[in-house]
């Protein structure tokens, strides 16, 4: 009988919450090594998360466990044992996954880790995503099969319009860890000059505020999608299905607007089921 490992409760855990999301149904339909390539990409995004996140841990143990992870990943990269790394050694060895591109997570990571993030000029924002989520593309188009031009190209686009459509749709979960996204620029322009994220999110001006971040998450969903179009190399099912989700997700919003009280946008099992097929027959 073997025992249950603490990295095998980590994974278990991983799984039972990703599971039943979008970007586990389009996992579900790559073949198994690509699958398995993005789940390891999925599970080290989600530890490191977690560790940005976790309110419970003073500031500088979450940034010396961060600190750790450069470490594992260093020593993954040369070829020595990489302690918590080391389930990305056959994933970065198969698809030849960059390590700039998980140090570039960590730094994003980081920017929460040493203040919480309350409206950053539209600058500093587009920073973190390109940390937090194209970077995540780049690995992730590298699965994907694609060439390294139109694959950092998608990441480019794709990646922010999703970090953006998530930023919007979690207005109120950030705020309970007392983050505000949301740029300083956009809501100073629809009069909100407070950064205090429940005062922000509180303020029925918000919604002029999102409403111009979303036009800027449209243009890139229609950048990406105008990308994929032109049918580069590579199996585009996944990103064809999480831009499907996410866009629905951005026009949902759209109608029901951001000032509160919100709703969280949601996709139910059917709409899903027929964005699935949609994206499966037609690309």
């Amino acid at each position: 009988m073997t025992s249950t490992t603490q990295s095998d409760v980590a994974v278990a855990d991983i799984r039972n919450r990703v599971s039943g999301s979008s970007f586990y149904t389009a996992m579900r339909l790559m073949p198994k090594a690509e699958r398995e390539a993005m789940f390891a990409i999925y599970m080290f995004c989600r530890l490191v998360d977690d560790i940005a996140d976790d309110g419970t841990r003073p500031r500088p143990d979450r940034a010396a466990a961060l600190a750790e992870w450069r470490k594992d990943l260093d020593a993954l990269y040369a070829g020595r044992p990489a302690g918590e790394a080391a389930f990305l050694q056959g994933p970065m060895r198969a698809f030849g996954l960059a390590q700039a591109d998980f140090l570039a997570v960590i730094d994003g990571m980081e920017m929460d880790v040493a203040a919480d993030i309350r409206a950053p000029d539209l600058a500093t924002l587009d920073l973190y995503c390109d940390r937090v989520a194209v970077a995540v593309g780049r690995l992730s188009t590298r699965v994907f099969g694609m060439e390294e031009a139109p694959g950092n190209q998608l990441a480019h686009h794709l990646g922010r319009a999703l970090q953006l459509t998530n930023i919007l749709r979690d207005l109120d979960e950030d705020a309970g860890m007392g983050r505000l996204y949301l740029p300083r620029e956009l809501l100073m322009q629809a009069g909100v000059e407070t950064t205090e994220p429940h005062a922000v999110i509180g303020d029925a001006r918000v919604d002029q505020a999102c409403r111009k971040l979303a036009a800027r998450s449209l243009d890139y969903f229609v950048a990406a999608d105008r990308l994929m179009k032109s049918r580069p190399r590579g199996r585009l099912l996944a990103p064809r299905l999480m831009a499907a989700v996410y866009g629905a997700l951005l026009r949902q919003m759209l109608v029901e607007g951001w000032a509160p009280p919100r709703r969280r946008a949601r996709i139910g099992k059917p709409h899903l089921l027929y964005l699935v097929v949609r994206c499966s027959v037609f690309g």
